[in-house]
């Protein structure tokens, strides 16, 4: 495969890189440009601290750093950071665990679900920016697209 054809750079060299590094390469410059519109499009908060609301959102109770942390696949100091600043917000609080008083749990307050409701992927916006992200990618293409990351996460964990 050529990947300057592709990807249309003239900028850039891939040679004969093999696709897996390709890949990864890939991704993470795909994911820097995400956060940066992210950024841009949530005034009151980053990406990051949008991810981590939904993620405390996906827990079946509220939970720990922790928690949180392998939720997100962040690290604990930098989810910490993360809740530092959405509590200095008021978009989360942290609670005492109800069975164990040493551990604090994290949940969302009535700012953050509010916030939600305004920019929840129901929302017109979020609607039309995730079509043009997904422009032109079949359900196939998707599906096979969530398989191989889950392959590769799956993989990940075993290093």
């Amino acid at each position: 495969m050529n990947y300057d054809e592709v990807m249309k750079m003239d900028k850039v060299e891939f040679g004969d890189m093999p696709p897996q590094p390709f890949l990864l390469g890939l991704l993470s410059a795909f994911d820097n440009r995400y956060q940066a519109a992210a950024d841009a499009y949530f005034k009151e908060i980053t990406w990051k601290q949008f991810f981590a609301i939904i993620c405390i959102n996906l827990c079946r109770e509220a939970p720990t750093i922790n928690e949180l942390s392998e939720v997100m696949g962040s690290s604990h100091q930098n989810v910490k950071q993360i809740l530092l600043r959405l509590e200095k917000k008021g978009f989360i609080a942290a609670v005492a665990d109800d069975k164990d008083k040493r551990k604090q749990r994290i949940i969302v307050t009535e700012a953050a679900r509010a916030f939600l409701e305004e920019n929840d992927n129901n929302g017109e916006q979020s609607r039309y920016i995730i079509g043009r992200i997904f422009d032109g990618v079949s359900e196939k293409d998707l599906k096979t697209t969530i398989q191989t990351i889950m392959k590769m996460e799956r993989n990940l964990s075993k290093i």
